[in-house]
């Protein structure tokens, strides 16, 4: 299955007056250098055949389209996914509740919705393996959030209608336990990139009482000062997966804390096998997949950014990722990993 080109945003190209790079010596660490990035207005991103396109991060935003998707969440796509129809989905549809009575879903067992990114939809390769590890774990209802309306628009216009489409998705999960009593201390929701922005929003709508919200290198760019990203009160536990947050052009991801328990697998900059940030960017799912079959990856309590960087975080152990919807903890964690799966 080919890689997710479309999710994401690759920086290649710099302005021309950006700073200098800096001495090793005087680069931040860990956490520490998203916050003082400033990206390029100009940067470079793969279309759906992974030619590289210019994108303008201070374009004018579509504002119909934004209009239209703040008016109307059922825009969105809601693909149920079970034992029963493991590969074949069914339509949940927002104020429908014969669309949800008549499905395989069951208020009995957790549930769990993916969100994908950027210029990606239902089909993108986050969701199958996301879907396919948990429905091989355990008896649940995956849901899958496709928000292509917007995620295929140009990157101010999307990453500016993220929190609509969250609150949207927050709306639809009101309806959803409304119609089938299936209480909000069993859903997680799971998103990456933009997506784990949108969680967020859809967390925050129901009140933070989602069981569990996991933020996929939650995206960089137009978010570092955004009071709409993703944040520890989203969810009754906030958990935030960092593996593009490099202080050199190219970070894809936020490279902050914005959780409960910030994870940080390699230092949260590069991954091992990998050469591109599309690579370390898309290794978020990658991992949390693995975690959800294998619950295989420590995570190390680290008191601060330089044990962090450093890797000497000698702290109190957490389990990275998982199903657990009764997961609990706080703080900054490294671990490190293999190049493979399950790494």
């Amino acid at each position: 299955m080919k890689k997710s080109l479309l999710c994401l945003l690759v920086f290649t190209v710099y302005a021309v007056s950006a700073v200098p790079v800096p001495e090793l010596s005087e680069l931040p660490v860990a956490s520490e250098y998203s916050e003082d990035r400033v990206y390029p207005r100009y940067i470079e991103f793969p279309d759906g055949e992974g030619n590289m396109r210019t994108v303008d991060l201070e374009a004018e935003p579509d504002m119909e389209l934004l209009d239209e998707i703040e008016r109307n969440p059922a825009n969105n796509q809601y693909l149920l996914f079970t034992r029963r129809n493991p590969r074949n989905a069914q339509t949940l549809r927002i104020n429908n509740a014969n669309s949800i009575t008549s499905s395989n879903f069951n208020a009995r067992v957790p549930t769990v919705v993916i969100a994908h990114g950027w210029l990606s939809n239902q089909h993108t390769d986050i969701n199958p393996t996301i879907r396919d590890a948990y429905l091989g774990k355990s008896d649940v209802n995956v849901i899958v959030l496709d928000w292509r309306r917007l995620a295929l628009s140009d990157y101010a216009t999307a990453a500016r209608g993220v929190p609509a489409v969250g609150r949207g998705l927050g709306q639809f999960l009101a309806f959803l336990h409304s119609v089938t009593g299936a209480p909000y201390n069993s859903m997680h929701l799971v998103g990456f990139s933009l997506g784990a922005h949108l969680v967020g929003n859809a967390g925050r709508e129901i009140g933070g009482r989602a069981a569990r919200v996991t933020a996929l290198d939650p995206a960089g760019p137009l978010w570092n000062y955004n009071s709409n990203r993703v944040n520890p009160r989203d969810g009754v536990y906030v958990e935030a997966i960092h593996t593009d947050g490099g202080y050199t052009i190219g970070g894809l991801g936020i490279g902050s804390n914005v959780a409960n328990a910030d994870f940080y697998p390699n230092g949260g900059i590069s991954q091992p096998g990998c050469l591109t940030n599309l690579c370390n960017h898309n290794r978020a799912w990658e991992l949390f997949a693995a975690t959800v079959t294998y619950n295989h990856l420590v995570g190390r309590l680290c008191a601060n950014n330089s044990q962090l960087s450093l890797n000497t975080c000698r702290g109190a152990q957490l389990r990275m990722g998982n199903d657990d919807l009764r997961k609990t903890g706080s703080g900054m964690y490294r671990l490190d990993t293999g190049r493979r799966y399950p790494y």
